[in-house]
């Protein structure tokens, strides 16, 4: 089975366009390597998925025929992700100065407080 189709039947990208693009950038890798969408998985490959600046360790344990189910897909894989790099998202989360997405407009009062009280605390 394709590398993007697996990840789709394991239901971690919504789409196989998705799981495609992820590969095409480089956030999928089997045994180390950046693969390309087409590349072949086959049981007991260790892959790793970044998705959401998490990498994502898996072990394949079998092949699916189809998209499976949510509360069938540990049949087919093994998540070996450590707890580390749950950890280290939190902790981006919780920064709290993040600069504006482009095109959201001029900052509201409530965000000018908040960046003046930010400014304020490194002084």
């Amino acid at each position: 089975m394709r590398v993007d189709q697996y990840l789709w039947c394991v239901r971690y990208f919504k789409s196989r366009s998705l799981a495609s693009q992820a590969c095409r950038k480089g956030a999928i890798k089997i045994n180390g390597a950046t693969v390309k969408p087409s590349r072949e998985v086959l049981p007991m490959d260790q892959l790793e998925v970044r998705k959401e600046q998490i990498w994502f360790q898996l072990k394949v344990l079998d092949i699916p025929k189809s998209r499976v189910g949510a509360k069938l897909v540990d049949i087919y894989r093994q998540d070996t992700t450590p707890q580390s790099a749950f950890s280290h998202k939190e902790i981006q989360d919780l920064d709290a100065f993040r600069p504006r997405e482009k095109g959201l407009g001029r900052p509201t009062k409530k965000d000018r407080r908040n960046i003046d009280g930010f400014l304020e605390d490194e002084d």
